[in-house]
């Protein structure tokens, strides 16, 4: 039997692209990047970047001043966009600040204030500066912890770590949270931001590219980092609502590999899957798939495999991370928003900077955008050492 399916009744996303949603639907529909050559702080790699403009310039003061770091600024902007905020706070008017759940997913959260902290150490002693809160900037849970704080939010509030599929958990965490009777509805998203562990540990091992990532091109060599933070409000859905909603969701792990997505997509395929399986769908119901594309020569051919097991060679399919880089924790619910913005606006972004398809991939990429109406679409998010999330997503009526 078919899930019970979740509405998405408002939501929000910034990333290179902009702040909110219009500057993500505008940029979308008009094939700009918001990639750029890397100016992150001191990094100097030969490297590109998703950079979300004006960060360091708006730090948390007040009584959140203990949550000031990057990530946490990032949460902060994201939630004050596209009005989501107030909707939020409105929502715990009605159920009750308890019964409003909060899942965020992230990766590295604010490990950027702890690489500052050890920049800064006592040169005699080697302690760290007393001023170093790691509480609420490096800890896992520290964006969960703000988000619930700034909503207002007193009920279940937790953190999603499992590197690039984190925020796309989030929303199989608040169905099962919300299907249990532990909240009515949720605050679920997902935040990851800029920091030297990333762009040099992604560097070291081979993967960050010295050009403008390009998702399943016969010259693919690497991805581009890049920094986000959205978030949804979602509840149970009510016949004639017009929202859109949450059909299905699958994860797996592929056990295969402390970095490596399994070879022949085993996992992948499990996970999307199983989101047909809960939403009773059949592959050829999917209009749209966006794909995890991260424009690594062996993720995209993993992912295609996987692809071509369960869907064949006939949907249509893109990478969005050409417009804002991978980022990483953020993925899945950057990915999820864009879904949205495709279903409402009736297109299917293409596969930005990329220019011939590898030919020995056999999924249908799309390479320029396409206006068409679509009514189901899936997002993927395949996280480091195969923690796989596939979402399903659709207009009311399906």
């Amino acid at each position: 039997m078919a899930i019970k399916p979740l509405a998405i009744t408002a939501y929000t996303v910034t990333n290179a692209l902009g702040r909110g949603i219009a500057a993500s639907l505008t940029a979308l529909r008009n094939g700009q990047s918001g990639l750029r050559p890397c100016d992150f702080e001191d990094a100097g790699l030969p490297t590109w970047i998703g950079r979300v403009a004006d960060v360091e310039d708006e730090p948390l003061t007040g009584k959140f001043a203990a949550f000031d770091c990057r990530n946490n600024r990032l949460a902060r902007l994201a939630l004050e966009q596209d009005g989501f905020a107030a909707t939020a706070r409105q929502a715990r008017d009605r159920y009750g600040a308890d019964r409003i759940g909060v899942f965020i997913g992230t990766s590295t959260s604010g490990i950027g204030a702890t690489e500052h902290a050890y920049r800064d150490r006592d040169p005699a002693t080697g302690s760290l500066p007393e001023t170093f809160d790691y509480r609420h900037t490096h800890n896992l849970f520290s964006a969960a912890d703000l988000t619930r704080r700034w909503l207002g939010l007193t009920g279940i509030a937790l953190a999603v770590s499992t590197a690039c599929s984190s925020s796309a958990k989030v929303f199989a965490s608040a169905f099962r949270h919300m299907s249990a009777g532990f909240c009515d509805a949720a605050v679920v998203g997902g935040v990851d931001s800029l920091c030297l562990t990333t762009l040099y540990g992604f560097n070291a091992l081979g993967l960050a590219s010295t050009q403008v990532c390009r998702p399943w091109d016969s010259a693919r060599d690497g991805l581009n980092i890049g920094e986000a933070a959205g978030f949804a409000l979602l509840e149970w859905a009510k016949p004639g609502d017009g929202r859109m909603r949450l059909l299905g969701y699958g994860e797996s792990s592929d056990a295969y590999h402390m970095t490596a997505a399994h070879p022949e997509g085993t996992g992948a395929a499990l996970a999307m899957e199983q989101a047909l399986a809960r939403a009773e769908l059949r592959p050829a119901q999917v209009d749209y798939i966006n794909l995890h594309g991260t424009a690594t020569p062996l993720n995209d051919a993993a992912e295609d495999k996987a692809v071509l097991r369960v869907f064949g060679s006939n949907t249509p399919c893109s990478s969005t991370k050409g417009w804002t880089g991978h980022t990483l924790g953020a993925a899945g619910i950057t990915e999820a928003t864009f879904i949205w913005l495709c279903l409402e606006h009736g297109f299917i972004p293409g596969t930005l900077n990329t220019r011939q398809p590898d030919p020995s991939l056999g999924a249908g990429i799309v390479l320029r955008n396409q206006e068409r109406a679509a009514q189901v679409a899936m997002s993927n998010s395949f996280g480091f050492g195969g923690t796989n999330c596939s979402l399903l997503f659709g207009r009311e009526e399906t």
